[in-house]
């Protein structure tokens, strides 16, 4: 199973500056991909930005969007172009996770229709896929750059409803599940699998799970105030039921890794509540021979 790490690009306070740091330490210490988390109404660095910025200063780390909501990039032509960039800059290593989000403000501040956001998705997805193919725009000419994979970028599909794995095996080469149990995971697999074999899809596709991590001193402090903060809008009790899942010392760390690979994940990208850069190493150091240097 591959290990991932996140970039801190959704805490507040975060000097963006740090962001380079992180990136060329987590390469060095062989995560398997940078990974970002995306909102519109909070203070945290725009995911397809912070993912450029990881890729000018690395050179093998996969690039994770892991999510992002692209209903509210609602012009599909322009958010295909970004994506084909930062691919093309990085020589093919963008996976473009993608999910419709289930925070209604962020909705509200675009003007976009919530109760609509499924059905967009589903359209966003089919002309990406004709766009990164090089078909025009009603016959005005193509967006380019061409993205760095024939096909366009790997797309990874969010979500815990049925047509999150549709859409998974229609266009996807997987699934992440955004958070949550390694018994959560399987359940997701094995509706995975189903959707895969029902679209007549060859190969296996590949599952990724998100989790959290908060490790050194304060640990627990810097989860609770992160996650509350993060969180806080889907209610006190969930906050606090998320913050009490970060795990806080290096045997947790190991525990959840091994239960998420038991459990059938191709790749778990841990998540920081932390932006010093310590956080790397001590990830890295909890994670052991598991990263591949």
């Amino acid at each position: 199973m591959d290990v991932g790490i996140g970039l801190p690009n959704a805490i507040p306070g975060l000097d963006g500056r740090r962001l380079v740091d992180w990136a060329q330490s987590a390469e060095g210490r062989g995560f398997s991909t940078l990974g970002t988390i995306d909102r519109l109404v909070y203070p945290n660095y725009e995911s397809l930005v912070a993912l450029a910025t990881a890729a000018a200063v690395t050179e093998r780390v996969r690039l994770m969007t892991d999510i992002l909501i692209s209903p509210l990039r609602n012009n599909t032509p322009l958010l295909a172009k970004q994506a084909a960039s930062v691919d093309n800059i990085s020589g093919g290593r963008l996976v473009l996770g993608l999910a419709v989000g289930v925070r209604d403000d962020d909705y509200k501040a675009s003007g976009i229709d919530f109760a609509a956001r499924g059905r967009i998705l589903d359209e966003q997805l089919a002309e990406m896929k004709r766009l990164w193919s090089g078909e025009p725009v009603d016959g005005l000419g193509g967006v380019g750059p061409e993205p760095a994979r024939e096909g366009g970028p790997e797309i990874m599909v969010g979500g815990g409803v049925k047509a999150a794995y549709r859409r998974a095996a229609q266009y996807g080469t997987g699934w992440t599940m955004g958070g949550g149990t390694p018994d959560q995971l399987r359940e997701g697999r094995q509706a995975l699998d189903a959707a895969w074999a029902e679209h007549g899809r060859s190969g296996s596709p590949r599952a990724s799970a998100l989790t959290y991590f908060s490790l050194g001193p304060n640990a627990e402090e810097n989860a609770r105030s992160y996650i509350h903060n993060y969180y806080g809008a889907m209610g006190e009790d969930t906050a606090s039921m998320i913050a009490e899942s970060v795990a806080t010392d290096e045997d947790t760390v190991a525990g959840y890794a091994q239960a998420f690979e038991d459990a059938g994940a191709d790749e778990v990208v841990f998540f920081p509540c932390s932006t010093d850069v310590e956080q790397v190493e001590l990830l890295a150091g909890a994670l052991g021979n598991r990263l591949s240097y």
